[in-house]
């Protein structure tokens, strides 16, 4: 069965990027623009992995994580959640991972980082052909 991964991404050229990433490698990406949206998706779906941006037009990314931790759906509240975030200034990683992101990628996005960092947690062996 393919991972579920759920990104919470309001950036119309960021999710492009992530669907071009994860959707042709056997992820089943969900989709959320907003973050009232992505916690609706998170309380009604299995997912694997949460894909979070942080400046969100409704709810920041930082009460998107606190919410999932504190959620009364078990699962949910030790899914892998991972930042990617333009913010960047220093305090920000360590703001995230106390909302409870476990980690913290800065915008502009080192893909292979993003690529290897799902991998990981979702343990999917990917065997990516060199372009």
């Amino acid at each position: 069965m393919k991972p579920n991964i759920l990104c919470i991404e309001d950036h119309p050229d960021n999710m492009m990027l992530i669907r071009r990433l994860f959707r042709p490698d056997g992820y089943n990406l969900i989709e959320a623009e907003t973050g009232v949206q992505g916690l609706s998706i998170a309380e009604s779906r299995e997912l694997d992995l949460v894909l979070l941006d942080i400046n969100l037009p409704d709810i920041d990314g930082y009460e998107i994580a606190r919410r999932i931790r504190s959620s009364s759906k078990p699962e949910l509240t030790q899914i892998p959640i991972i930042a990617v975030t333009a913010n960047a200034i220093k305090g920000d990683a360590q703001k995230s991972l106390d909302a409870g992101c476990d980690v913290y990628l800065s915008k502009p996005i080192s893909i292979v980082a993003l690529i290897e960092t799902v991998d990981a947690f979702v343990g999917k062996e990917t065997q990516r052909g060199a372009a």
